[in-house]
């Protein structure tokens, strides 16, 4: 009896494709999070080893940078999360609605460290 009550099929497995994209999706989106963090600590690693050839505005810049972008990494990884779990269940109750809010939220977070990178440049 237990052996057909593990082979009967989920209500995951009808849209077995969709839950598969939806797993891509928030793997490229852990990826993007993982190398915005790494640009923050490049940025900063590099800064420190030229800190008596920049500015002390670059030196405030190259601090919020950083800051800037582990915050940023965080955010991506929570939104991508909460995202992703609310996806399952609106596949599976074919309810599905794309999530334009947190790709306008994020694309916002990322033009703002855009901005500082080039103040950075200029400045420092």
């Amino acid at each position: 009896m237990r052996n057909e009550q593990e082979n009967q099929p989920t209500i995951d497995s009808k849209y077995i494709q969709q839950h598969l994209a939806n797993e891509r999706t928030y793997l490229a989106w852990i990826r993007t999070a993982i190398a915005i963090i790494g640009v923050g600590f490049l940025v900063t690693n590099l800064h420190f080893n030229m800190k008596e050839n920049l500015s002390p505005i670059g030196d405030v810049l190259a601090n919020m940078i950083g800051i800037a972008s582990v915050a940023l990494g965080i955010i991506t990884i929570i939104m991508a999360t909460i995202v992703y779990l609310i996806k399952i269940n609106t596949i599976n109750s074919q309810t599905f609605t794309a999530s334009k809010n947190y790709i306008v939220a994020l694309s916002i977070f990322i033009i703002v460290i855009s901005l500082l990178f080039g103040s950075y440049f200029l400045l420092a």
